[in-house]
Parts: C-alpha cells; structure tokens; sequence
C-alpha cells in the first residue's frame, strides 16, 4: 500500500463498520519514535533559505524523508525545524540503523 520508504510503511490496518455495514480499512495511528532511538549522521545549521525537503534532499538524497529528521529531532511539524535560522538539527540514520563506524 506504501512504498518502503515512506512513514506509514509496515504499519497495521484496523477495520471500522459503519452501521449501515460497510467496511473501512484505515492505517492505525503513527506514534513518534523516541529521538534517542536514532544514531547522529551530522548536524545543519538552518540558514534563511531552507526548507527541510531541500535539506533532506542534500543530506539523504531525497526530499520526501523530511519525516525522518523530524522523528530524528522529536518534532511533528516540519515547519518547526527550519525556524529559527542559526538552529542545528539532526540528521540521523534511520531508526535502529547504528552510525557506520568510520562516518
């Protein structure tokens, strides 16, 4: 249903029925992971210009893993990340993928 790199990959469907009988599926809720689950890849420091689809594009060749760093930093709304500029953030590995030893 999702491709392997997205957020909602791997999680369970439940089943609703409605009262006139129909069935529907959904995907059952997403909680955030703890931030201490992920190994350190490297800091940015946000500048005036940044948005996080094009950091996670320079750092993790792909701008639709701007999820990954807000689990990384404990956050839920990407928006908090890129303000104020001068913030680090983290990017990290993905969760329980340890940091290469020689990164």
């Amino acid at each position: 249903m999702f491709a392997p790199t997205s957020r909602y990959a791997g999680l369970p469907t439940a089943t609703f029925s409605m009262p006139d009988g129909r069935q529907i599926t959904y995907i059952t809720r997403r909680f955030l992971p703890p931030a201490d689950a992920f190994d350190l890849l490297l800091l940015h420091t946000v500048t005036d210009s940044d948005r996080l689809d094009n950091i996670t594009a320079q750092h993790l060749d792909d701008p639709q893993q701007f999820w990954r760093v807000c689990d990384g930093n404990d956050v839920m709304s990407p928006f908090e990340l890129t303000d104020p500029v001068g913030r680090e953030i983290d990017i990290t590995m993905p969760q329980g993928i340890p940091r290469p030893r020689n990164a």
